[in-house]
């Protein structure tokens, strides 16, 4: 069954500013259209649309450039990654366990489960003197197709450290055994660390943490769901935290950990993944991580800009053109890298099965 919808706006005297309308639901109201994002042609003709929304924002969530419904809700998923991760710094627990930049970097990423995260998130635990037994996520193929193939051919099983969320779940133990909290229960949104991580992601997106709303995530763990310029603001918190005005000890732990990523693309998601190769055509200007459902965020530290993105179809296909063009209109990809290393990704052609170019996905919207 469908969710229904409702836009209200808020008046009057509040504890948090609300100067946009907001939905309720997830999207336009009846009879409203989100924007064309992507377009999928056939020998030259739109057989399909994938509409959506894009926020731009500044660190003092003011929406600069946009597209469809600033307030659609939107569930971050593994967009909230890097935000989670912050308590690891502010707590002083990365600090006393000694995490290295790449393993901060592997608690923030959609790990491909390939050999060097595996190493990292294994690390991470080991550091605070914890099993890798303990992670709650399930057990996961990896993303990366060689080393699925690998297992596959030894007839290995694939683990919990092979679970895409693996570095944010060892982040959450690794709180735990700073706090000398269970680790029983870990993801249960009673649980201190999950209390914890709300209280972050309210504070970095601006958003009122009653207004949040809460689901459950593929790896069992917590999921926010707010509008879009909200996740836009918190992305401009993460690309410029002294101007968002945040407390000294956030500021200095957001700087810290988005340099961790920076430094570490290959941390973010893996080898052929969207998010790293963005990073790594545009190295150090760029924060990219993917929610899931269509969603995504970009941190432009240079800019002080914070992006979001929601596909509105969930379409996974439509990021590709569409982050690379949101990144060209913002001055970060130029049309060397489109035409050439992220051709595949701006541009994505399709073959039929006689080997014939007769389809592509390309973006149609202007920021």
């Amino acid at each position: 069954m469908q969710e229904s919808f409702s836009i209200s706006r808020h008046h009057g005297h509040h504890h948090h500013d609300h100067t946009h309308e907001h939905a309720r639901g997830g999207g336009p109201g009846p009879g409203e259209y989100a924007p064309a994002l992507v377009e999928f042609r056939r020998s030259g003709l739109t057989e399909s649309v994938h509409r959506g929304a894009i926020a731009v924002c500044t660190p003092d969530g003011r929406r600069t450039k946009g597209l469809g419904h600033p307030a659609m809700p939107t569930f971050m998923r593994s967009a909230a990654k890097p935000l989670q991760a912050l308590p690891l710094i502010t707590s002083g627990a990365a600090k006393r366990f000694g995490l290295s930049p790449a393993e901060l970097a592997a608690t923030c990423g959609s790990l491909n489960g390939e050999g060097f995260q595996i190493e990292a998130v294994t690390s991470i635990l080991a550091k605070a003197g914890l099993g890798t037994d303990l992670l709650d996520c399930g057990a996961a193929w990896p993303l990366h197709r060689a080393t699925y193939k690998a297992m596959q051919k030894a007839g290995e099983k694939p683990t919990a450290l092979h679970n895409p969320c693996a570095g944010k779940h060892a982040a959450m133990l690794v709180l735990c055994a700073f706090y000398d909290w269970p680790t029983e229960d870990y993801l249960s949104g009673r649980h201190p660390v999950q209390k914890l991580i709300l209280d972050t992601v309210a504070l970095m997106s601006g958003y009122p943490k009653e207004q949040i709303g809460i689901g459950v995530d593929g790896c069992g763990a917590p999921v926010f769901r707010m509008p879009l310029v909200a996740i836009a603001g918190a992305y401009a918190r993460l690309a410029a935290p002294e101007q968002a005005g945040l407390e000294p000890d956030m500021a200095e732990a957001v700087k810290e950990l988005v340099a961790a990523c920076l430094e570490h693309p290959e941390m973010i998601a893996g080898t052929g993944r969207i998010c790293t190769r963005v990073m790594q055509a545009a190295p150090g200007v760029v924060l990219a991580k993917a929610g899931s459902e269509g969603s995504y965020a970009l941190a432009l530290p240079q800019q002080g800009l914070g992006v979001a993105l929601n596909i509105e179809d969930g379409g996974l296909r439509a990021l590709g053109p569409a982050v690379t063009e949101i990144l060209h209109e913002l001055g970060i990809l130029d049309h060397e890298t489109l035409e050439g290393p992220l051709a595949d990704l701006h541009r994505p052609q399709i073959s039929n099965h006689r080997g014939e170019k007769v389809c592509t996905l390309s973006a149609v919207f202007g920021l």
